[in-house]
């Protein structure tokens, strides 16, 4: 999320009760999660495995649990609870968004069905068609041609939590959806909207029913996802990547251009442009199948053995 002006790191601090380490006058434009930083953004860190990489992210403000040198050119807010002052930054400021929220916008020639429920800034392009009981969130922006079927919700917060001894603490999602022209939305799906950055559908996409796109997840042009398929939070998938029925993938992984996904599979790892991949775990479809034709032959082998 990108603030409205620049605000200084003495500022934030204050908003925080904290303490902080650098120029009180360093300047803050915005705050994200570490996969989306970039110069002026705060990012916040609270496990020690990942010091490291907070600290050499693109992000110039560190919310951090622990009192360390500043990397030179970025500046650091020293927090007893990250995650909680994250989550108060995040009020605080998607607050003053909502203040200044505006009426959607919908373009010439789309149609609305009946019970479509628009937050608000949301955006939606030309010649769309929404059918009924769909919900477009707050802020999120359809693009032309666009068509969505009932029952899908465009915009639901992301699913990230942190174990507490008495529960669960939400991270408080402060991003968007955007669905480029010529994507069509089956029934009953549900994209999750950005916890600081955007959610993304590329140009000419198409999802069956029940998909399930996580927060910060990036679709490419025209990728294929069949039904049933649940894809984690912050995975990139480019373009022209098929995904078959029931495929599960987990968050933080990238599918290469033009892969294709057979169906019932579990991807858990990078996959490479081009591969065709089936199983859980999933891997090469062709050495997956040699390795079933394997074991089928296993029983003969040990009675003749």
């Amino acid at each position: 999320m990108k603030f409205t002006q620049t605000h200084h790191l003495k500022d934030i601090a204050a908003i925080l009760n904290c303490e902080f380490v650098g120029d009180p006058t360093f300047p803050v434009t915005g705050m994200n999660e570490i996969h989306v930083v970039t110069p002026g953004d705060i990012v916040f860190v609270d496990h020690p495995k990942y010091y490291d990489k907070a600290l050499n992210s693109a992000a110039t403000i560190v919310l951090i649990n622990k009192k360390v040198d500043a990397p030179e050119g970025k500046a650091l807010l020293i927090s007893e609870d990250p995650f909680r002052d994250f989550n108060t930054l995040t009020s605080h400021f998607l607050a003053f968004a909502k203040a200044e929220s505006k009426q959607p916008q919908i373009g010439k020639g789309t149609v609305l069905q009946p019970h479509v429920h628009l937050g608000s800034d949301v955006v939606i392009g030309s010649n769309c068609f929404i059918h009924s009981n769909v919900s477009i969130n707050d802020r999120c922006i359809i693009g032309d041609n666009v068509t969505i079927h009932s029952g899908t919700t465009i915009g639901a917060d992301a699913f990230y939590y942190k174990r507490r001894p008495d529960g669960y603490d939400k991270l408080l999602s402060n991003g968007r959806v955007i669905i480029k022209d010529q994507v069509e939305i089956g029934a009953l799906c549900t994209i999750d909207r950005g916890v600081s950055g955007d959610t993304t559908i590329g140009y000419g996409s198409k999802l069956d029913n029940q998909v399930h796109i996580g927060h910060d997840t990036v679709l490419g042009k025209h990728v294929l996802i069949a039904s049933q398929t649940g894809i984690s939070g912050c995975v990139i998938i480019e373009d022209d990547v098929k995904i078959w029925g029931q495929v599960g993938i987990r968050s933080d992984i990238r599918l290469g251009a033009g892969c294709e996904i057979m169906a019932q599979s579990g991807v858990s790892k990078d996959v490479e442009p081009g591969d065709i991949l089936f199983g859980s775990p999933a891997s090469n479809a062709k050495q997956k199948f040699k390795e079933m034709a394997a074991l089928r032959m296993l029983p003969n082998f040990i009675k003749n053995s």
